[in-house]
C-alpha cells in the first residue's frame, strides 16, 4: 500500500499516514494517560531515596527540580482530556519523557558524586520509559534521549568533572539502554504499522469482493440481492415516516435488435450509457438496479404521490429515447415501464417486483414505449 521511512517509519503516502494516526489515536491517548500516571508516582517514589543521599541543605532544590519535572505529565494530562491532544499528541508524550530526564538531571546535580550511583539508573528507566511505555513515535523518542545523553555527559563531563571511568561506566548503561530499548521501540512501531498495512489491504479486498458481489460487473450498479435489501429498508422507512416509494421495472424496447445486428461489444455500450442515464435522472437517495439482461429496476423513494410517480416515469423513457452516438440514427432505442406505488397491504419485495414486472409486459404487449401503474390492492390501474 505505502513504503515508510527507514528511520522515522512514517508512510509516504501522506493520506496514509494520516489514516495510521486517527486509526490510532484512541490507543495513543490511552497509553500515555496510563503511562503519565505511573511515571508521575515512580518518580514521586525516587523522592525516599533523597533522605540517604542528598545532603538535607540541598533537599528543598531537588524536591524543586522534581516537581517542576512532574508538572509536565500533569498538563499533559489535562490536555489529554481535550481534542486538542490529538492535534500534537506524540510531541506532547515525548516532551513527558524529556521532563522526565531533564529533571533527574537537575536532582542528580546536587548528589554528592559519590551517591550518583544511586540516581543516574533513574536516566536509564527514562530511556526505556521513552522508547516503550509513555506512547510517543520512535523517532520523537531518539531524539529526547539523544538530547539527554549528550546533555548527561556536558554537565557531568564537562560542568560536573566526573572521573572518566565513573562517567564511562554511566554512559555504558545509558548507551545501552538507548540500544536496547531504541531497537524494541523501532520494531513495535514497525510491526504496528505493517500490520495497519496489512489490515488495510484486507479491508479493501473485502470491500472489493461485497461490491462485487452485490454490484452488476457490466453496468457497476446495484444488482438483485442489494436491490432487495434497499427496498425492504425503504418499505420499513415508509412505515415508520409515513411515506410512499415507487419502483418502476425497465424492459429497453430494441434491445437485441442492436445486440444482434452491431454485435455484444456495442451491446454492452449500450447497456453502461442507459445505466449512466437512468442515475443521472434520478436523485442521489433513489437506486438504479440492473436485474436482468436489458432489464433495470429504479427504486425511488419518498415519490410524494401518482402524479410524480407519472412524472418520473415520463422523464426515464425521454432519458432512453435520446440517441446514442455511437450507434447509426435508424437504431431506435425505447423502454417499456411497469411501475408499483408501495407500501401497500400484504407487500413483499418479490411481489412488488412481480406487480412492476406484470405492468410492464402489459406495456410490451401492447405497443411499447410507455408505462403503466400496476395494480395495487384497492387502486385500478390507469394506461397512459
Amino acid at each position: 500500500m505505502s513504503g515508510m521511512h527507514l528511520l522515522t517509519l512514517r508512510f509516504n503516502n501522506p493520506a496514509v499516514e494520516q489514516a495510521f494516526l486517527s486509526a490510532t489515536a484512541t490507543r495513543t491517548r490511552r497509553q500515555g494517560q496510563f503511562a503519565c500516571v505511573v511515571g508521575m508516582f515512580v518518580y514521586l517514589f525516587h523522592g525516599v531515596l533523597d533522605q540517604w543521599f542528598v545532603p538535607p541543605d540541598v533537599i528543598p532544590q531537588v524536591w524543586q527540580a522534581r516537581l517542576t519535572a512532574l508538572g509536565v505529565p500533569t498538563l499533559v494530562l489535562l490536555i489529554s482530556l481535550t481534542p486538542w491532544f490529538n492535534r500534537m499528541s506524540h510531541l506532547l508524550l515525548a516532551a513527558v519523557g524529556l521532563a522526565a530526564g531533564v529533571g533527574l538531571l537537575g536532582m542528580q546535580f546536587y548528589v554528592p558524586q559519590h551517591n550518583a550511583s544511586y540516581y543516574y539508573p533513574m536516566m536509564v528507566l527514562v530511556t526505556f520509559y521513552t522508547y516503550n511505555f509513555v506512547g510517543t513515535r520512535f523517532i520523537y523518542a531518539l531524539g529526547v534521549d539523544l538530547v539527554l545523553l549528550m546533555a548527561y555527559n556536558i554537565i557531568f563531563g564537562v560542568l560536573m568533572d566526573y572521573p572518566l571511568h565513573t562517567l564511562a561506566g554511566h554512559n555504558f548503561f545509558i548507551v545501552s539502554a538507548n540500544l536496547i530499548g531504541g531497537s524494541a521501540g523501532y520494531l513495535a512501531e514497525r510491526q504496528r504499522r505493517l500490520l495497519f498495512v496489512r489490515e488495510q489491504e484486507l479491508e479493501a479486498e473485502r470491500h472489493y469482493h461485497l461490491q462485487r458481489s452485490l454490484h452488476d460487473g457490466l453496468t457497476g450498479l446495484p444488482n438483485r440481492d442489494l436491490l432487495y435489501d434497499r427496498i425492504l429498508q425503504a418499505e420499513a422507512g415508509a412505515l415508520r415516516h409515513q411515506v410512499q416509494h415507487c419502483g418502476y421495472f425497465l424492459d429497453l424496447d430494441g434491445f437485441k435488435e442492436i445486440n444482434d445486428t452491431y454485435g455484444h461489444k456495442l451491446g454492452d455500450q449500450t447497456l453502461r450509457e442507459i445505466a449512466q442515464r437512468l442515475k443521472a435522472a434520478i436523485r442521489a437517495s433513489d437506486t438504479v438496479a440492473r436485474i436482468g439482461g436489458d432489464e433495470f429496476f429504479v427504486l425511488a423513494e419518498d415519490i410524494g404521490d401518482e402524479n410524480a410517480a407519472h412524472a418520473l416515469a415520463r422523464k426515464l423513457l425521454a432519458e432512453i429515447a435520446e440517441p446514442l452516438e455511437f450507434l447509426p440514427e435508424h437504431a431506435g432505442l425505447g423502454a417499456s415501464i411497469g411501475l408499483c406505488l408501495f407500501p401497500y397491504a400484504g407487500m413483499t419485495v418479490t411481489d412488488l417486483i412481480h406487480r412492476a414486472d406484470e405492468a410492464m409486459y402489459r406495456v410490451k404487449t401492447s405497443g411499447k414505449g410507455s408505462y403503466l401503474l400496476a395494480e395495487i390492492p384497492g387502486i385500478a390501474p390507469v394506461a397512459v
